[in-house]
């Protein structure tokens, strides 16, 4: 930074940089600024790029921290760039490169301090470092600002950047820059141990001037996540103008390098291909990632959020008449398209989920689309390779999943899909199976996964929900689905019955403490797999008595497999929901044996089709339907917060948090 600067080796010495830090107050309107900002430095866009340039401008910042009570330079940097905000607009008409390239530097700069100033202060001191202005040298009063503090003028003028200035190739790497200050601003929650629900920082952006501009920033980033626009491929010198004397020459080329080979947080090596691809729009990442940060910004009884509240009622943009006024409208075929390529990485997945959870125009809309499979099949592929994703990736996989499953007309649909090849499931070849069977697989999976790796009683429990919300229109199961749905009752029973027996051979061999029987971790899963167990039982049940005739494949399984079921005959937590398997059992064995021997697969599916039409319906006994709703936790930030700032911390671009100062999340867990 600061003219002719070009490698992070020399910034150290840089005489602007210094002087910027030093004891001499300079004015907002001394023509130093121009000096300073007029650098060739290329900004970093990776975590290891950005850890190099705070330790090579630590001293600098140190100094600035210091000195700045005194000159107020920080302040008078912050005007500097707001002053130039006010024109980027009709410098964005006029072509006017070089004007916008020194406000981007003039704001990576701010950035940067900001950051520097979270690290070695106190939120309320990073404040109060944003109130110093000089009036003569050695003096010093609080500085001005239109109609408030400078800290929220500056968070103002961000977000009128962003939801003004036209995206344009010259204005590409500005707007990244803006997004990335307010996602800095809101970082100071990585260095409290709790979730913050008060602080200046807190209250700025949930009861502060930018509240009335919610709405627009929320649809503004919104846009740039759906738009998906790559850093331009070329961004011309000012010098090709005859203007900057070819001093930002190095940036344009060198920005564009680091944009397109560094990836998010890739520690300094090269994106691999699925990186790449992911991290092309580094605009569209950045601006999920604050979205999400403001999205999940506590609420009180006091205080709602306002990107929440906005992101509750928006409309598609080709609704006719909204039934009530929306906070703004967005095109809902182009949000789902996005929603779908980026199903890959957590932060779209939790985004979905915030749309399917808040919003019920969005839920209504994904709902109802015909092609089902574009959003479904991304979603089972992540909880496929389970073990190679973040847990709450694979958690908030299934709660969409769930979600989605709550609707009837979807559990119809997804059986109505028919897919031809599914090249990343390679458990066994599927030349053609229904969408809804895979989602069977594929959950069946999870749940096998879960019960040798994470034990997570929460996974179970969602899986089984979902199975169970879909199990009454469950139609043309694949054989194999129906296999999978014996398999796993199998491994159930085999779980169960080891730890029945190891349980009875502890039973009294251990006392507790204040004498009754201490039962170890394996007798305590007993009851786990007994309600596991249950809720299969129930599934299939629930299948039986409502789409029997649709599902021959199932009815051969258990007949297949029908000593599976003795054993549960005899226990009294599964003798109500045996009885319609047993009647099923009963009732096509007889007709298999009054068929002869020797039938082909083919023959037995036969005999099945023809006798599920002539079971009387009266030989079933009806259950109540399996309905499950999720419903979150109560204070679900306690969870999302978190979340969402690991991710931050590991995707987004440019940025570097030291491991040692972060309070809110174990670093070595995410």
């Amino acid at each position: 930074m600061g003219a002719h600067s070009s490698s992070i080796s020399e910034l150290t010495d840089n005489e602007y940089l210094r002087r910027l830090a030093s004891a001499e107050p300079v004015s907002h309107n001394d023509p130093f600024w121009n000096q300073l900002l007029s650098f060739s430095f290329a900004t970093p866009t990776n975590s290891s790029d950005s850890r190099l340039l705070e330790e090579a401008t630590e001293s600098i910042c140190k100094s600035l921290i210091n000195n700045n009570p005194r000159t107020g330079n920080f302040a008078a940097l912050v005007n500097v760039f707001i002053s130039r905000t006010k024109e980027l607009k009709i410098s964005a008409e006029c072509q006017n490169e070089l004007f916008i390239w020194q406000a981007h530097n003039a704001l990576f700069i701010v950035r940067c301090l900001i950051k520097a100033l979270q690290s070695h202060t106190s939120e309320e001191d990073l404040v109060m470092h944003f109130t110093y202005s000089p009036v003569t040298p050695g003096s010093c009063q609080e500085s001005e600002s239109e109609g408030g503090s400078l800290l929220e003028d500056m968070v103002l003028h961000l977000i009128h950047l962003i939801i003004e200035v036209p995206l344009l190739d010259i204005t590409y790497c500005i707007h990244l820059e803006a997004v990335t200050t307010l996602m800095v601003l809101l970082a100071a929650q990585l260095h409290q141990r709790h979730v913050v629900r008060d602080g200046p920082l807190y209250h700025l952006f949930t009861q502060g001037r930018s509240c009335e501009l919610a709405s627009r920033l929320v649809k503004a980033l919104m846009y740039h996540f759906i738009r998906q626009e790559r850093c331009p491929p070329h961004i011309s010198s000012p010098s090709a103008h005859g203007r900057g004397s070819g001093l930002l020459s190095g940036l344009a080329s060198g920005l564009w390098t680091v944009l397109t080979l560094g990836g998010a947080a890739s520690g300094g090596k090269l994106a691999t291909p699925q990186q790449h691809a992911e991290g092309s729009s580094p605009l569209a990442n950045q601006s999920l990632l604050l979205l999400l940060a403001l999205m999940n910004l506590s609420e009180t009884e006091e205080q709602a959020n306002p990107y929440r509240r906005a992101l509750l009622s928006f409309h598609n943009t080709q609704d006719t008449a909204p039934q009530e006024q929306p906070t703004f409208q967005i095109n809902f075929n182009s949000l789902y398209t996005a929603l779908c390529e980026r199903q890959g990485t957590d932060e779209a997945t939790l985004f979905l989920y915030l749309l399917l959870h808040q919003n019920t125009n969005v839920r209504t809309y994904v709902l109802a689309r015909t092609d089902t499979e574009t959003l479904v099949l991304p979603i089972l592929q992540t909880l496929y390779h389970a073990e190679q994703k973040n847990s709450h990736h694979v958690y908030m996989s299934l709660i969409v999943l769930l979600i989605m499953s709550e609707d009837d007309a979807f559990n119809r649909s997804v059986h109505e899909v028919m897919l031809r090849h599914v090249p990343w499931y390679t458990e066994r070849a599927l030349s053609e199976i229904s969408l809804g069977s895979l989602l069977i697989l594929v959950v069946i999976r999870t749940i096998q996964y879960n019960m040798t790796r994470t034990r997570d009683k929460y996974l179970h429990t969602n899986c089984l929900a979902a199975l169970a919300n879909m199990s009454a229109q469950f139609h043309s199961l694949h054989q194999y689905a129906a296999q999978r749905i014996m398999s796993l009752l199998e491994l159930l029973s085999r779980k169960h019955n080891k730890v029945l027996e190891q349980a009875t051979q502890m039973h009294g061999a251990s006392l507790g403490e204040d004498g009754s029987p201490s039962l170890p971790d394996y007798a305590q899963d007993l009851t786990v797999i007994e309600e596991v167990i249950r809720m299969m039982l129930e599934v299939v049940n629930s299948c039986l008595c409502s789409s029997l005739q649709h599902n021959p494949n199932l009815v051969y399984t258990l007949l297949y497999k029908r000593e599976l079921f003795e054993q549960y005959r005899a226990q009294p937590a599964f003798a109500d929901v045996m009885q319609n398997i047993d009647t099923v059992i009963s009732f096509f064995g007889a007709r298999l044996e009054q068929a002869g021997t020797g039938l082909s697969v083919d023959q037995v599916v036969d005999v099945i089709k023809q006798g599920a039409i002539l079971l009387p319906k009266d030989r079933l006994k009806k259950f109540p339907e399996l309905k499950f709703k999720y419903v979150e936790e109560e204070s679900p930030e306690e969870f999302f917060v978190p979340y969402v700032w690991s991710l931050i911390y590991n995707t987004a671009v440019g940025l570097h948090w030291s491991p040692r100062q972060i309070q809110l999340f174990p670093v070595d867990c995410v």
